[in-house]
This record gives structure tokens, sequence and C-alpha cells, in this order.
């Protein structure tokens, strides 16, 4: 990997480094509001700015745990 910083996007495990939660991305709309829900539990929250959310593991990673 070059060391870019990468936009998270649908299925990606992130940071909301705004409000300390870690979620995962499951909409984008637009391509300006990302919708994440927690790993566990319900509830969801949307945040405008891609850039105060940190790639935790991206989806590929997390396909790969599941199985």
């Amino acid at each position: 990997m070059s060391g870019e910083k990468r936009t998270p996007w649908v299925g990606d495990l992130v940071l909301d480094e705004d409000t300390g939660r870690e979620g995962i991305v499951t909409d984008v709309r637009d391509g300006s509001v990302w919708v994440l829900r927690p790993e566990q539990g319900p509830g969801t929250w949307t945040v405008e700015d891609p850039d105060r959310l940190a790639l935790l593991t991206s989806r590929e990673e997390l396909g790969n745990r599941m199985w």
C-alpha cells in the first residue's frame, strides 16, 4: 500500500474520531453522507466529513474474518 489515506466505504469498520465510536459503514449517500452502525446493537448515525473517519479494518479484511 502506498500510505495514502483511503476514503472509507460500505462494509469498512471505522472509528469516528469526533465521537470516539466505532462503526461499520452501511451506506454512502450522494458521496457526501456516510451512514454508520455499531458493530453490535441498534442504531445508526451519519457523518458528512469522511476525514473524521479512521479506517480500522477494510471490508475485505472483515469478510475474511467472518468466514
